[in-house]
């Protein structure tokens, strides 16, 4: 059996802080979770909180995961694709870049959960198609400046290229309401996606998502409704699915900018 591995990464915004209740379901063949850290001898349904029970007391600990963006993102994948993901939590609220280094807990735990994954799959009949990361971060280091941004996050993705993934898929951080808190690590983030060769932006939604007629913010102004994680996993599901069947970076519009987004890579 075909399936894609896949590493849904980075902190709160994709590890998910909306209501499980609201997001939709995956149905049955369309999608599995792989428990690296609490039960690496099966795969399980995706549900929502996904991977809420995967914490390692040296490692990735997140236990306030209330509902994301996965499910959507498998769903809209497996419609375009129709090859089942084998998804692995690796994601942890609030952390900055500097925790996701070469040789720090968080990325070390994250190869390991690969590892593991890539192991099972192999000895229990599985074929991986693809195997990439999903990546959200950035509202910890919003005042970071892009020559120390840039560089960790390559360090960060070349990394993971030098463990089997093959591309990063990003998702771009949003504002802070009522700020413009977050305006440069979105430009930075913008910016690194048209040129650095691994690293593929599929989603810009969370940028429009502070105006009043969307409304699908909430606590804090940092994290979203339910209905906008669903919003943001289903074109994101949809662009990586693209980009996978056609090897061409997606086009989509960009609230940010008020215009369409295009890589110089295209």
């Amino acid at each position: 059996m075909k399936v894609d591995l896949v590493l849904f990464m980075g902190q709160s915004n994709i590890a998910g802080r909306g209501v499980a209740e609201d997001a939709p379901r995956v149905a049955e063949g369309h999608g599995y979770e792989f428990r690296a850290v609490t039960d690496s001898t099966k795969l399980y349904p995706v549900t929502e909180p996904f991977g809420v029970g995967e914490n390692k007391e040296d490692g990735i600990t997140e236990t306030i995961k209330t509902g994301s963006l996965v499910s959507a993102f498998i769903n809209e994948y497996y419609l375009i694709t129709q090859v089942p993901i084998v998804a692995v939590s690796a994601s942890k609220g609030g952390s900055s870049i500097d925790e996701w280094q070469p040789g720090t807990p968080y990325l070390n735990d994250a190869i390991e959960r690969l590892r593991t994954a890539k192991e099972w799959l192999g000895s229990n009949g599985y074929e991986i198609r693809r195997l990439f990361m999903v990546w959200c971060q950035g509202e910890t280091d919003a005042l970071m400046p892009k020559s120390d941004y840039v560089p960790k996050l390559t360090n960060m993705i070349e990394e993971m290229l030098a463990h089997g993934v093959e591309r990063c898929y990003m998702i771009r951080i949003g504002n802070k309401e009522g700020t413009d808190l977050y305006k440069s690590m979105i430009q930075i983030q913008t910016d690194f996606c048209k040129k650095y060769p691994y690293v593929t932006l599929v989603s810009t939604l969370y940028a429009g998502m502070t105006s009043d007629k969307l409304n699908l913010m909430k606590d804090d102004g940092i994290h979203y409704t339910q209905e906008g994680y669903n919003r943001v996993g289903v074109e994101a599901g949809r662009n990586v699915a693209f980009h996978v069947q056609n090897r061409k970076e997606p086009v989509m519009y960009d609230p940010e900018y008020g215009g369409l987004y295009f890589s110089y890579k295209c």
